[in-house]
């Protein structure tokens, strides 16, 4: 069994908690409280690095060995949305046809929101079928806050599928 270690990283929007293994990233967590930051361990190092760059503005696409554990189906959305390109969105129904379940909206919204590492495969690409922000488990001014950070607003039509 591989022992999981975590680091914290202080984000403009709030604290993040990292967990990974030595098979990869297995957690991203928004914390709601401020804590002190310790060592990062090596094998978080490089998770760390390209969140930062992230949040400055310089890395659009992570490039991080991830440790998922989730059902087939949450795992093939998983993968779908790491396929939305940085500063465009998607529509929950697009994401569905996708991967061709149109009627399966529920479950792929149930996946999407227990993507269980946000921003690296970035769920908040995902919006409503009229381009509304809509459901996002660290709330939704993180989200809006991501999304305008990708200047995904004014470049939506790019990648986003209307139902």
């Amino acid at each position: 069994m591989n022992p999981i270690q975590r680091a914290f990283l202080k984000t403009p929007i709030g604290f993040v908690e990292v967990t990974g293994s030595e098979k990869g990233i297995c957690g991203l967590c928004f914390l709601d409280f401020r804590v002190r930051i310790h060592r990062v361990p090596s094998l978080l190092k490089p998770c760390i690095e390209q969140l930062e760059e992230y949040f400055a503005g310089t890395r659009k696409i992570f490039d991080l060995p991830l440790d998922l554990s989730g059902t087939p189906f949450q795992l093939g959305i998983w993968s779908e949305l790491q396929k939305i390109p940085y500063g465009a969105t998607l529509s929950y129904i697009g994401l569905a046809r996708r991967i061709g379940h149109a009627n399966a909206l529920r479950a792929v919204g149930g996946a999407n929101r227990r993507n269980p590492v946000p921003i690296i495969i970035p769920c908040h690409r995902v919006l409503g079928h009229d381009g509304k922000l809509v459901g996002y488990a660290g709330g939704l001014w993180r989200k809006k806050w991501l999304l305008e950070h990708e200047h995904a607003f004014a470049q939506r039509d790019l990648f986003y599928m209307k139902a």
